[in-house]
């Protein structure tokens, strides 16, 4: 017969599972996954659903640079960076998947420059090959450039939590709300105006949960245990919904105020322009 010892142990454990399992299902570790293709956040359907144009415009981004200055908190490495420093090429995939522009290729534009020169250079050599024999046309020019950057990433907006413990048996849970914002700016290159200028945030939450029991069961035998898990939103999701969001709020300026057109007017109605078109910045410190 189980003694009275292990039976109360039992009976612990069987109130943790029952009471606090929201908390230990996220105990196991997952499972490793193969390499796949980068998750995207929710704003890519609205991308990629947007009311064809007349006609895509050809545009060119140079840079999209981290200009936060933030640096992960301790313990991390005081080198390394809050936010991702791969927002040229989240941009440059952004205005491609909205189908409204051919991104031209600027970012790496030395090292396609230096590819020409040794395109050239073997021409004038004789028997040259054939992948280098035919004469090489100018690069395309664009008509928009796309300026901007990460401009803000603010940590702690928001905190809090909750927990309670009872016998000995008890769980809390903790999160944080950290933002991220991003300024995109399409500037006309014949003229230098800035056509359109967005300015777009993202939250990013960390949630821990966290369950214990601390119970005496005899004299002088103590039992303890405890569990929980953490999940963090990821940085570059948030920057990559930022981005996607701002091209989206260009597009949609841009058709508003005639800087590009629909190739059906009518879809000026459609629900994902209505949507972006409608939105409204908050206003901090203004009175409800």
């Amino acid at each position: 017969m189980m003694s009275t010892k292990y039976l109360r142990l039992v009976i612990l454990l069987i109130a943790l599972a029952t009471t606090g399992c929201a908390y230990v299902e996220g105990v196991t570790p997952p499972p490793v996954d193969n390499a796949s293709l980068a998750p995207r956040p929710a704003t890519y359907n609205d991308l990629v659903n947007l009311p064809p144009p007349k006609g895509r415009i050809v545009a060119s981004v140079y840079s999209f640079r981290d200009q936060t200055g933030q640096y992960r908190p301790a313990p991390a490495s005081n080198f390394s960076t809050a936010v991702t420093q791969g927002a040229t090429a989240m941009l440059s995939q952004a205005l491609s998947d909205s189908n409204w522009f051919i991104t031209l290729e600027r970012e790496g534009l030395q090292n396609l420059l230096t590819e020409r020169k040794i395109i050239r250079a073997a021409q004038k050599k004789p028997n040259a090959p054939g992948n280098n024999a035919a004469e090489l046309p100018s690069l395309l020019a664009a008509n928009v450039m796309f300026e901007g950057g990460i401009i803000a990433y603010d940590t702690n907006i928001k905190t809090g939590g909750a927990g309670a413990r009872y016998l000995g048996i008890g769980g809390s849970e903790q999160y944080r709300v950290d933002q991220v914002s991003v300024n995109l700016r399409a500037v006309d290159i014949r003229t230098g105006r800035v056509l359109n200028n967005v300015s777009t945030s993202k939250k990013i939450l960390s949630k821990e949960l966290t369950t214990g029991i601390f119970k005496f069961i005899e004299y002088k035998e103590l039992l303890e245990y405890e569990s929980g898990y953490t999940t963090n939103e990821p940085t570059q999701l948030a920057v990559r919904a930022a981005i996607e969001a701002a091209v989206i709020h260009i597009i949609a300026q841009g058709i508003k105020k005639k800087s590009w057109a629909l190739n059906n007017p009518s879809d000026m109605d459609s629900e994902v322009l209505s949507r972006y078109l409608n939105e409204q910045p908050a206003i901090q410190g203004t009175e409800s």
